[in-house]
């Protein structure tokens, strides 16, 4: 886990500035590559082969391939075997290497083997190409500048401040983009000058041309396939979740577990603890005034026998959301990413790698979200809910009863249905909020719905076209981001069992009865935790994180909440109307529709302020 940066010219002043602001994801040493053509730059977390054998950039013995590499390749020892049978020697143990070589006798093709989560910049001194990949699911960022016939790359935006290109000039379609789904998705960044490299895909600079191409997607289950049984499906996710978990344990620095008490985490550290030697160091955060799962944490952690760690939020926790700003680099409204940031700081006294439950959700049907417009599509022919379209029209926009009934009403159109649900601000009041006329022209544009129609508005599984939705949006562009950016603060490397790109393929094959059964999330996981936790962890409720933002917002918060919506700074963006942003502040924040749209704005608000 590292960090890295580089462009397509000679400055080693530059490369040094650029990797400098990214010492926080690799404080444990940094090397530079400078050539007419290229600068790379890297900054290193020590896991795996703690030598200076394990420097970067690292190159070949001719020095014809060179690279910088952020991630862990799980299956490099398989794939070094592979090499080693061919003639390829290695100088260290490092997955680096393994990348180098792999490279070197498949070329592109290498991507197709490689089993973890990455971004790599390989230059090849030869044919003068500069090769940039990232992982299949979006676990590691790449973000890039292609500007004045130049490329620029790096783990994290703030590298880019260091050069004379980046400007605030903000993406006006990514923006309403945005103040939609909660975050950006795809491969734009609210800021013009950047985009993001997506997951799944590489990009490809040669004679200054930039080519970008996809090498993974995610396919649905092939409906003339004969179903295979509820206990052959179990049978075959519980071989391929514990090889992963397996894979993830490879490291020469201590490894640990996020245990938040909720099914995913519980999994993942009941199999833990069968597999390690010693005690599984566990991390939970727990909030005074909010909803956790602190407690089932407790008795996880004591059924299997973990070190535990609690950390409880204090009330000054807000206090780091000028240092959250800054490490996010981008605006991302989730008011978890507090106790994240603090957790990943109490976590790195105790281990540099933790394994966590992202993507647990988004392939096995874990939020409400799901069964709320899962059910009711497979009953629209039965239920015509059409004529709720009208009740909608007669309720106050965006009330839990307007976003009900028009969700419902528009079930024959399932993009429109799940925006409508699932829309922090709905295009109705998006129109309000803004007058800025650049950004008023995106919103009519309906750049959302061309978002999420690709996705619903086809065949197939619906609750898997649901689950694909999110692993191409909101788990890349929210939870991984966050994740990412709140563990590497810290010097901290998060793995992520459940998004094993083997796994992801196969679960996105399971039938929705074995997802969801009788309204029950996560059926296939209960089963296969069974025996593994406590009995009543595997028959809870999902419960989630809920942050107490309206305490916080009467309290610790309320002085950077007046400077930040006050009439003078609203108006000085030209962006909003101002009265509408007042009214956000005003609004009971216990509602969960309320407190979206005020943690959205708020972080809008609080980026431009910390990060620009």
């Amino acid at each position: 886990m590292c960090g890295i940066a580089g462009f397509t010219f000679r400055d080693e002043g530059l490369i040094k500035k650029m990797t400098d602001a990214l010492r926080h994801r690799g404080p444990d040493d940094e090397g530079h590559f400078v050539s007419d053509e290229v600068s790379l730059g890297h900054r290193r977390l020590s896991i795996l082969d703690l030598s200076e054998a394990g420097h970067q950039p690292m190159s070949t013995a001719e020095g014809r391939f060179i690279v910088v590499h952020n991630g862990e390749i799980y299956n490099f020892m398989e794939i070094r075997r592979e090499l080693e049978a061919k003639g390829y020697s290695f100088k260290s143990r490092s997955d680096t290497e393994v990348i180098l070589h792999a490279y070197q006798e498949w070329g592109r093709a290498c991507l197709e083997r490689f089993r973890g989560m990455f971004a790599f910049a390989l230059w090849d001194d030869l044919k003068k190409e500069l090769f940039i990949a990232r992982d299949r699911l979006g676990i590691k960022p790449l973000y890039y500048m292609h500007k004045e016939g130049k490329l620029f790359f790096a783990s994290e935006i703030k590298a880019f401040k260091e050069t004379d290109c980046l400007t605030s000039h903000l993406d006006k379609k990514a923006l309403d983009l945005y103040f939609s789904f909660r975050f950006t998705p795809g491969s734009q960044t609210v800021l013009k000058d950047v985009q993001k490299l997506e997951p799944g895909h590489y990009m490809l600079w040669k004679a200054g041309n930039l080519q970008i191409n996809k090498y993974w997607d995610i396919t649905l289950e092939d409906s003339s396939a004969p179903e295979k049984s509820e206990g052959e499906y179990l049978e075959s996710f519980l071989e391929i979740f514990r090889e992963s978990v397996k894979l993830r344990l490879v490291s020469d620095v201590p490894v640990g577990a996020y245990l938040s008490g909720g099914l995913d985490s519980s999994f993942i550290v009941g199999i833990m603890a069968g597999m390690m030697k010693g005690q599984v160091n566990t991390f939970s955060v727990g909030l005074p005034e909010g909803k956790d799962e602190s407690s089932y944490a407790s008795l996880v952690a004591a059924h299997c026998k973990t070190d535990h760690h609690a950390l409880e939020v204090r009330s000054d926790g807000v206090d780091v959301i000028p240092e959250l700003m800054f490490h996010l680099d981008e605006p991302l409204s989730d008011a978890a990413t507090i106790p994240t940031y603090l957790m990943s700081e109490a976590t790195k006294k105790a281990v540099t790698v933790v394994l966590s439950g992202e993507g647990a959700d988004e392939l096995l049907g874990g939020y409400a979200k799901y069964k709320a417009l899962y059910y009711p599509y497979k009953l629209r022919s039965l239920l015509p809910f059409t004529f709720l379209n009208g009740l909608a029209g007669m309720m106050q926009t965006g009330s839990k009863a307007h976003r009900g009934f028009s969700y419902l009403g528009n079930l024959d159109d399932p993009a429109s249905a799940y925006l409508r649900l699932n829309s922090v601000f709905l295009p109705e009041e998006r129109l309000k909020l803004f007058k800025d006329p650049e950004t008023l022209k995106c919103v009519q544009a309906a750049n959302d719905y061309d978002v999420v129609s690709p996705y619903l508005n086809r065949g197939g599984d619906f609750l898997n076209r649901l689950l694909l939705l999110d692993l191409k949006t909101w788990l890349p562009d929210d939870l991984l981001l966050k994740n990412d950016k709140m563990t590497m603060a810290h010097s901290v490397e998060a793995r992520t069992p459940f998004l094993d790109h083997r796994l992801v393929e196969f679960l996105m094959k399971v039938p929705a009865k074995y997802k969801l059964k009788w309204f029950r999330e996560k059926h296939l996981l209960r089963k296969a935790m069974s025996g593994l936790v406590p009995p009543e962890i595997v028959k809870r409720k999902k419960q989630g994180f809920t942050v107490p933002v309206q305490k916080w917002v009467d309290k610790d918060l309320k002085g950077l909440v007046e400077e930040l919506f006050s009439k003078e700074n609203v108006e000085s963006l030209g962006l909003f109307n101002h009265e509408a942003i007042k009214m956000l502040a005003e609004k009971d924040l216990r509602n969960i529709y309320s407190r979206r749209q005020f943690w959205t704005v708020f972080s809008f608000l609080a980026w431009r302020k910390y990060f620009l």
